[in-house]
């Protein structure tokens, strides 16, 4: 109970800092140390058990390495190889042509609370193939945006959906989905396939509804709904933004970005088994692909091989942020484990009889309240995501059936946060304020949530 009390204190403060905008990567790394600290010296025991260096003290800092040792060779380099690869489609413009292709059925429909819905609809899609939140958003700002300002959606309800269309983080690109598929000890594409699109299917189909419903509903009490006159300055600010980053990319490069995620769904469990193919030579597959296509499309060797640049460097920056972020957040949930808290709850959780279900639920609001608070789905199941086994042992479950609603809940929650780097620059673009917008987008994703859940009990 002790060590209850004194994660529950931990977890409280660590929150606040973050809601008072410490960096997040320091925040978790010193509440992980000093839970595991405080354990040390109430079990005189090492934290790392039988391995210890043979100083308590220095076995703090041994539980750092062994966890950044373990991440960054395997599920980090995953990772990085997903990052550097999407920010090459950008610097290529092979994003913002399949954006445009994907987009412009939309363009040809007249009904314009149909088509804010259909825009939720296809971004989610897209975000299997563009995995970053914010990158999704100003891509749809510039192809979207005008249309349905034209269509007299108010931009309120344009940013509101827009802003919320990477909110599953789908697909063998998302860092989140391969951690998971990581934790629960499955090849990412078959948690893809077998896992994130059942449940997916339905959650994006209640999202859509729940938008054009809100949407429409708030945009009537608020009395500006088809206001088309007020949408003509905005409309013609994000169209120039559209003229300058028109580029000369062909069409076929749509082609580019569906590359590596084509790869692990042929060579896979569910098509052809002979060859075995992971994230990463998949992501450098469709690398060597694209540096091909551009030599043939712009015949400057010299400059194609400088290009490859871009993608080291998306590496590197995912590495600074995001792979530290994991072994932040792991020493966070190291901390929780060792002060017992982690223990004493699943320990309760037997005595009252709960099952997996219940169990299920308590983890996904947990999570879900956390990256509403933090703004980063990332922080929050990086965090949580490692103590699902433990939990899900404990009950006699498939981790899965505990990751799976935890993965998907910590990115629709984040969503609904007007901290997310996503609604701060498409509030930007759009003059309006941040709060406003999370305001918008929050019954979708609590509809999101609760479908999540049900799903989940459905078919997992």
């Amino acid at each position: 109970m002790f060590g209850l009390l004194i994660g529950l204190v931990v977890t409280i403060i660590a929150v606040r800092a973050l809601l008072k905008k410490y960096y997040p990567h320091a925040v978790l790394l010193a509440a992980g140390l000093f839970m595991m600290a405080m354990a040390t010296i109430i079990n005189q025991a090492s934290v790392i058990g039988d391995k210890t260096t043979g100083s308590f003290f220095v076995d703090l800092f041994e539980f750092i390495k062994n966890t950044a040792g373990a991440r960054v060779g395997g599920l980090g380099l995953i990772i990085m190889s997903v990052a550097g690869f999407s920010v090459y489609m950008d610097h290529i413009g092979a994003s913002r042509v399949l954006s445009n292709l994907a987009t412009s059925p939309l363009k040809k429909l007249n009904k314009p609370y149909l088509v804010l819905g259909l825009c939720y609809t296809v971004g989610q899609i897209l975000n299997v193939f563009i995995p970053s939140a914010s990158g999704l958003a100003l891509l749809l700002m510039v192809t979207m945006y005008p249309v349905l300002l034209s269509l007299g959606i108010p931009k309120i309800s344009a940013a509101a959906v827009i802003v919320t269309t990477a909110c599953l983080d789908l697909g063998p690109a998302s860092g989140n989905a391969n951690l998971a598929a990581k934790t629960g000890g499955i090849d990412v594409a078959e948690y893809f396939v077998s896992y994130q699109i059942p449940v997916s299917v339905l959650v994006i189909l209640v999202i859509t509804v729940l938008h054009i419903i809100v949407q429409s509903y708030f945009d009537k009490k608020e009395k500006i709904y088809n206001n088309r006159e007020l949408n003509i300055a905005a409309k013609d600010s994000i169209t120039s933004d559209e003229e300058k980053l028109q580029n000369d990319a062909p069409k076929f490069y749509a082609i580019l970005p569906i590359i590596p995620l084509a790869l692990l769904l042929v060579f896979s469990q569910f098509f052809i088994t002979s060859i075995k193919m992971n994230v990463i030579t998949a992501m450098f597959i469709g690398l060597f692909v694209s540096l091909i296509c551009e030599f043939f499309v712009k015949k400057d060797l010299k400059k194609v091989f400088a290009s490859i640049k871009v993608y080291f460097d998306g590496m590197g920056r995912n590495l600074a942020l995001v792979i530290t972020l994991i072994v932040a957040g792991e020493t966070f949930a190291g901390g929780l484990k060792s002060i017992g808290a982690i223990g004493y709850i699943i320990d309760s959780a037997k005595n009252l009889g709960m099952g997996i279900e219940p169990m299920m639920i308590v983890m996904t609001v947990i999570i879900s309240v956390t990256a509403l608070l933090m703004g980063s789905g990332n922080a929050a199941f990086f965090a949580f995501a490692p103590l699902a086994p433990q939990v899900a042992a404990a009950v006699g479950a498939n981790p899965l059936i505990m990751l799976l609603p935890m993965q998907l809940a910590s990115g629709i929650a984040r969503s609904a946060s007007p901290i997310l780097a996503a609604t701060i620059a498409v509030a930007g673009m759009t003059d309006l304020n941040t709060l406003d917008v999370a305001k918008r987008a929050l019954i979708p994703m609590l509809g999101g949530l609760i479908a999540t859940i049900v799903g989940t009990l459905l078919f997992i």
